[in-house]
C-alpha cells in the first residue's frame, strides 16, 4: 500500500476515534446533568428506555475503540491492510467500508460461517 493511502486511512481512523471519544464524553455529560425527577411514570419509562438505548450504542462503540487503535498501530508498524489469517492484502474497497478490518473478505466470510455453524 502506498504512503498516500496509508495516510488516508490513518486520517479516517483518527477522525473515527476522535468522534467516538467525543460522543462518549457527551453521553456522560448528558446523563450526569439530566434532571430525572419525573412524577409521570410514562415519562420516567421513556427516559430509561432512551438511556438504555444510548448505553447499548456506546457499548458497541467502546468495543470498536481498541480495534481502531490496533489499526493505527498496524499502520505504524507496516502491517496495515494485510489479512491476519491468510497474509494476503485486504482490498481497498473493504478498508474503505471497514478501515479497522484485520481480515480479507474471504477469510472473514469463512470465520462468520464457522461461527454460525457452531452456534446452531
Amino acid at each position: 500500500m502506498t504512503e498516500e493511502k496509508l495516510l488516508y486511512f490513518k486520517n479516517i481512523l483518527a477522525k473515527k476515534l476522535d468522534s467516538l471519544l467525543d460522543e462518549a464524553l457527551k453521553t456522560v455529560d448528558t446523563m450526569t446533568k439530566e434532571d430525572d425527577n419525573f412524577p409521570d411514570p410514562t415519562d420516567r419509562a421513556t427516559l430509561e428506555s432512551d438511556r438504555n438505548f444510548e448505553l447499548r450504542i456506546r457499548d458497541r462503540e467502546r468495543k470498536l475503540i481498541p480495534k481502531i487503535k490496533d489499526a493505527l498501530e498496524r499502520i505504524e508498524n507496516g502491517t496495515y491492510g494485510v489479512c491476519e489469517e491468510c497474509g494476503e492484502e485486504i482490498s481497498e474497497k473493504r478498508l474503505e467500508s471497514r478501515p479497522e478490518a484485520t481480515m480479507c473478505i474471504v477469510c472473514k466470510t469463512k470465520e462468520e460461517e464457522l461461527e454460525k455453524k457452531s452456534n446452531i
